[in-house]
């Protein structure tokens, strides 16, 4: 909940956490904080759905007095299809449209359409602002947004729409904020969390990106994997009897750093064990070297690099991962300070460095907010 005005406020924080329970992940909880930081509520909730996780969160915010009550509510819609690129106050026929999509991301779109839903049961007739996560890639050349298929199959919906695009925007501003006019250069953001991509970017424009249809493609994540080949795909259905539905939970549930390791989701798990546990090595080690390789394509995508950013969960927080994968790029021009790097410093390159590597924390929350704020102006 933010106060957006001369300043922009975070008054309060609320999270619901390891929705699904029942996935083996351990139990759901609830997280309350205020704009200081200071824990109001932390405890152990059964969630095992995003409907389940809405209504307590909710029902804490309607507990709250006049003031917590929101004048307008912002939401990540991740895939906005060919249709919609900016910010949108939510109707009836948008709501429609989006519900259109989601045979192309059954993953995020019900969950998100549910909370368009909830808030309209808790305040009844409030204005809703839909921000959609492939707006910023759309001004991608076609050379980049394009499939080598047949026009009969493409269509005018199916092309590389790109993801994190909240993120990338916001990021980008706080690029801008600390770089200037370096800012306007050959930039490539590596947003690496539990859902990863990397977005190069070219006089604040996005050039190309790694996901592409949907949020799976691209660099391997927490739980997707990535890129595979189609022809693989085929060979599960036919030869592993692999429904369509088997290779959907496949895909964006069992694999990637989860799949590899076995152990977890989680880079920090992971790295905690990769000593003792050649699975989770196996899995730290691959996830490095696809980034080096979806990097150094980015790089080439803009014919050379000014600016690295690392954001999001492991980007933010893992010096490690940081310098492993910046670890023999030189000829890229990319030298990390490994006491800059270690310390979290925002500058983490050497002096030397052609190009400058930094860390910034990304917050699409406050892009929502922002957005959300503008067109209920």
């Amino acid at each position: 909940m933010y106060e957006i005005g001369s300043t922009e406020v975070c008054r309060i924080s609320i999270e619901a956490g390891r929705i699904g329970a029942g996935d083996g992940r351990g139990q759901g909880h609830l997280r309350v904080r205020d704009e200081r930081g200071v824990c109001l509520l932390d405890e152990s909730r059964d969630l095992p759905d995003h409907h389940a996780a809405l209504g307590p969160v909710l029902e804490w915010v309607r507990r709250g007095d006049a003031k917590s009550r929101p004048d307008v509510v912002g939401h990540r819609i991740v895939h906005g299809g060919s249709r919609f690129r900016e910010p949108m106050v939510v109707t009836r026929e948008l709501l429609a449209a989006l519900a259109s999509l989601m045979p192309m991301d059954p993953g995020h779109l019900p969950p998100a359409l549910e909370g368009v839903r909830a808030v309209e049961r808790a305040y009844p007739g409030i204005r809703q602002v839909a921000c959609f996560d492939t707006g910023f890639h759309r001004d991608m050349p076609w050379v980049a947004r394009a499939y080598p298929l047949p026009p009969r199959v493409l269509g005018d919906e199916v092309f590389r729409y790109g993801f994190h695009g909240l993120s990338y925007e916001y990021v980008m501003g706080e690029l801008r904020a600390q770089a200037g006019d370096a800012a306007r250069g050959r930039v490539v953001i590596a947003h690496l969390g539990n859902g990863a991509s990397m977005a190069a970017i070219r006089d604040g424009r996005c050039v190309d990106t790694t996901m592409g249809f949907t949020p799976a493609g691209g660099l391997m994540m927490g739980t997707r994997s990535g890129d595979l080949d189609p022809g693989l795909l085929i060979y599960l259905q036919e030869q592993r009897g692999l429904a369509v539905d088997d290779l959907r939970t496949l895909i964006n549930r069992q694999s990637g750093l989860l799949g590899v390791s076995g152990i977890s989701a989680d880079m920090r798990d992971l790295l905690e064990q990769e000593v003792r546990d050649p699975r989770a090595a196996r899995a730290v080690e691959l996830f490095c070297y696809q980034a080096r390789k979806w990097l150094a394509a980015c790089v080439a995508s803009l014919s050379g690099l000014d600016i690295l950013v690392f954001t999001a969960g492991i980007g933010q927080h893992s010096a490690t991962i940081r310098a492993r994968i910046c670890a023999g790029l030189e000829f890229l021009g990319i030298e990390l300070d490994a006491a800059r790097n270690a310390r979290h410093e925002s500058l983490i390159s050497t002096d030397a460095s052609r190009a400058m590597v930094r860390v910034i924390r990304t917050n699409e929350e406050l892009m929502v907010a922002r957005h959300a704020s503008q067109l209920a102006r």
